[in-house]
């Protein structure tokens, strides 16, 4: 029997135990979820690397954000509000710290050689140019961050997509199978973050239109408004520092919960298929990053799976390294996969709980691409329809009563989610999905479509596909987004 109802919006935690909706006003009216602790980061010293006539102008736009920044208009003042300024007496109560010292401008020299290279090249030069001037600068262990001026010419891949894996915020279809080989989705990006896991500060990388208003996006790319640039910057920058930026709500009823995203990618060379891993954990919304073992394409249903032993090895994997971010065990594991959960992958997921005295695992399959829609009379659709026991439809983007309006380009998509026992409610089952699409620290709205679970998972193979198996990588997710 086909059932619908309306999801409320879930709320988010910011300073002081407070509650809102939207990030962005959360963070306004209250502060960053870890105001007043004392690990919160209350300087930033930002390290630059970039060409030399980018750094003066990219600076001067950040000490610029010190202050508000007006809204877009007042036709949405909810959906395009003013950033309120980056000092410690306002917005996320911090402030970025540049110095000299801290800046490094790549030569004229480097950049006419990546400009004169053909592609493929030129994006690989400009990789290893770039990492040397940074590896320099974090080797001196003076900066918690680096942000990076990518070339303004450099072309990622001439067989992208306009949209990109970045902007795209979906699954494919099937998971690794419609993928095109890696080399075609090669980018400044992606490559240079695999390049340079290692490293203890995180990197962001910027482009010149985001903050120069007389540079045009790329081809395929839109601009926001800069109030919003500013926020999504400077959040990612919090919590690339180390700062909980927004928590989940839980109540103190609530077991310990583990989150797990399951995701597959094909190495940089096309002849191995392995799985990443990301942790999400409910206490911070901090994010543990494992590197699976192999996957194997079924003949059955030609999607991605794991056997027995590997789904085993893989949960047991997490949960040590759970155990020793936390120093204990969760009480809960909430299980999240991009590709249909077979006999064996579930019970070697059940295996692994069961060996560490897990009472509580609940598995799901989220899809991408649901084959039904929903009407209702006006112009949003519900949030939560369920088509039968074990297949429920979540739109977790649509028209935003906050926002009095959709925010979208296209007409809204449910993502389907296929839990393997019912263990719970459908209710409660799609609202903790619905929350999960909110913790999204590269993007302050509130329409997110996938739960964190599977967008960390998702960018980390994005990076890890470059990354030979032998190499060590970062656990922390703040280096792969």
């Amino acid at each position: 029997m086909i059932s619908s109802v309306i999801l409320d919006e879930p709320e988010l935690e910011f300073g002081g135990a407070a509650r809102h909706i939207d990030p962005r006003f959360g963070i306004t009216n209250y502060g960053p979820a870890d105001l007043g602790a004392a690990d919160a980061p209350r300087a930033i010293r930002v390290g630059l690397v970039g060409p030399a006539d980018q750094l003066d102008g990219l600076r001067r736009w950040l000490e610029r954000c010190r202050e508000p920044i007006a809204a877009k208009d007042e036709k949405y003042p909810h959906l395009f509000p003013e950033f309120p300024g980056c000092d410690t007496d306002r917005g996320l109560h911090t402030t970025l710290v540049f110095s000299d010292r801290n800046t490094r401008a790549i030569s004229s020299r480097d950049l006419r050689a990546i400009e004169t290279a053909g592609q493929p090249a030129a994006l690989t030069k400009a990789v290893s140019i770039y990492a040397e001037e940074i590896r320099t600068l974090a080797d001196e262990n003076r900066v918690d961050v680096l942000l990076v001026a990518r070339p303004e010419q450099l072309i990622d891949t001439a067989g992208r997509s306009a949209r990109g894996p970045k902007e795209a915020d979906e699954l494919p279809a099937r998971d690794a199978l419609d993928e095109p080989p890696p080399a075609q989705f090669a980018n400044f990006h992606d490559l240079l973050k695999a390049r340079l896991l290692h490293l203890r500060q995180p990197i962001q990388i910027i482009r010149r239109s985001t903050w120069d208003e007389a540079t045009r996006p790329p081809e395929g790319h839109s601009r926001q408004d800069e109030a919003s640039r500013a926020w999504n910057l400077h959040v990612a920058l919090y919590y690339k520092a180390g700062g909980v930026p927004w928590r989940l709500l839980r109540s103190p009823a609530d077991l310990t919960t583990c989150y797990v995203g399951v995701a597959f990618y094909r190495s940089d060379d096309g002849s191995s298929l392995s799985t990443s891993v990301a942790q999400v954990f409910n206490e911070r919304g901090d994010g543990v990053i494992v590197r699976g073992g192999p996957a194997r394409i079924s003949r059955t249903d030609r999607q991605p799976h794991l056997a027995r032993a590997d789904a085993h090895a893989l949960l047991v994997h997490a949960l040590d390294a759970y155990r020793r971010e936390h120093h204990t065990a969760p009480a809960r594991i909430v299980l999240h996969k991009t590709s249909a959960f077979t006999d064996d992958e579930a019970g070697g997921f059940q295996d692994a709980a069961d060996e560490r005295f897990i009472d509580t695992l609940e598995m799901s399959w989220i899809t991408s691409s649901e084959g039904a829609a929903a009407f209702r009379p006006g112009d949003a659709p519900p949030l939560l329809v369920t088509l039968g026991e074990r297949e429920l439809a979540l739109y977790a983007t649509g028209s935003i009563e906050f926002y009095r309006t959709y925010p979208g380009m296209y007409i809204p998509r449910p993502i389907g989610i296929r839990p393997v026992t019912p263990t719970r409610n459908p209710r409660e089952l799609a609202a903790e999905v619905l929350a999960l699409t909110k913790m999204n620290w590269n993007q302050t709205r509130l329409d997110g479509r996938l739960p964190v679970t599977l967008r960390t998972a998702n960018q980390v193979k994005s990076v890890l596909r470059f990354c030979p198996p032998d190499q060590a990588v970062a656990t922390r997710y703040a280096h792969y987004m």
